[in-house]
């Protein structure tokens, strides 16, 4: 097995999750840029020498995590599948391909069987959306979402998290905060998620929360809008979500569909005033869900509000894939 862009966040998250949840490859490669290159990781309770990242390097790879970005997967990834190896990629470089599977292993692991050697695991936001929203889906179809994005740090890597830290420490010094990853400050700031904007006015993460559900679910005429904003978190997504329904649906009944939904964990006592809080998914790997109530500008019953927090590192990239590694690896 190999991991691609294993020094990064999310590789480093990958590792960590392979050890945790008991998957030991024969041998592991871990690659990324030259950089990085000879660099010692503690894995499994040992160490490996993290290797640079080559077209040569997947031989007698069986599979390959990549998460070293949509270039790096654009340029690598077809040499790991001519060598023989299954790839799944964290990149959007094949989501929305028309032969690549986007699988959300509780959502459409079928899908997964049918790749032709690379298999997309899907945008974090999407993920952690429709972690919540699929259950749902399931019982009584959703027509519409309208969903708004709190995206952490942890969504632009490692060095963005960073800046986030020393950001702080500078503007609570009474300096100036200086961007230098993210294109505008972060620390005490939120602002419109750094990816371009297009002629419709979205920009690219909604863009991939929209096509990407409508691939997942099969949905092609999904109705959904995003709007996708960065914040001063260091770990975790959080996002609000107003949902349609066909049929008239009560919170009491959206609860106990969640409460039995694989990878969700119900956090709505009301009466404690405790709800999902990034700080609390943190690490975990269930994604969180609260302040469920019926949405009274919709007065025919079919409305609900919720909010959803989830690890980013986890749940919305590391995790599932290597819940998509378990499911064609068995």
């Amino acid at each position: 097995m190999a991991v691609v862009g294993a020094t990064g966040a999310v590789g480093e998250e990958v590792c960590a999750i392979l050890d945790q949840r008991g998957i030991r490859p024969k041998k592991l490669t871990l690659l990324a840029s030259a950089r990085s290159a000879g660099k010692r990781m503690k894995v499994f309770g040992g160490e490996v020498e993290v290797r640079e990242l080559r077209t040569d390097s997947f031989e007698g790879v069986d599979f390959a995590i990549f998460s070293a970005g949509g270039l790096r997967s654009k340029e690598f990834a077809p040499a790991a599948v001519e060598a023989g190896a299954v790839v799944i990629d964290n990149s959007s470089a094949y989501r929305m391909d028309t032969g690549v599977p986007l699988v959300i292993p509780e959502i459409n692991p079928q899908d997964a069987r049918n790749h032709r050697g690379i298999i997309a695991n899907p945008n974090c936001s999407t993920i952690i959306m429709n972690m919540a929203v699929w259950p749902l889906h399931c019982v009584n179809r959703v027509e519409r979402i309208v969903v708004s994005t709190y995206q952490s740090a942890s969504g632009a890597g490692a060095a963005a998290m960073e800046e986030l830290r020393t950001q702080s420490a500078d503007v609570l010094a009474g300096r100036d905060a200086t961007p230098k990853v993210f294109p505008h400050p972060i620390a005490f700031n939120l602002f419109s998620h750094n990816t371009p904007i297009d002629d419709g006015g979205y920009n690219t993460e909604e863009r991939k929360m929209i096509d990407e559900t409508r691939k997942i679910f099969h949905e092609p005429g999904l109705a959904i809008s995003a709007t996708c904003i960065r914040v001063p978190v260091f770990r975790a997504h959080s996002e609000s979500i107003n949902l349609t329904f066909k049929e008239p649906i009560t919170p009491d009944e959206v609860r106990r569909i969640l409460m039995e939904a694989q990878g969700v964990e119900l956090m709505d006592d009301v009466a404690g005033g405790r709800f999902p809080m990034p700080v609390e998914a943190s690490g975990r790997d269930a994604c969180l869900v609260g302040r469920i109530r019926q949405d009274v500008s919709q007065p025919d019953g079919r409305g609900i509000e919720l909010f959803v927090c989830g690890d980013q590192l986890r749940k919305g990239a590391a995790l599932n894939a290597v819940q998509i590694l378990e499911l064609i690896a068995g």
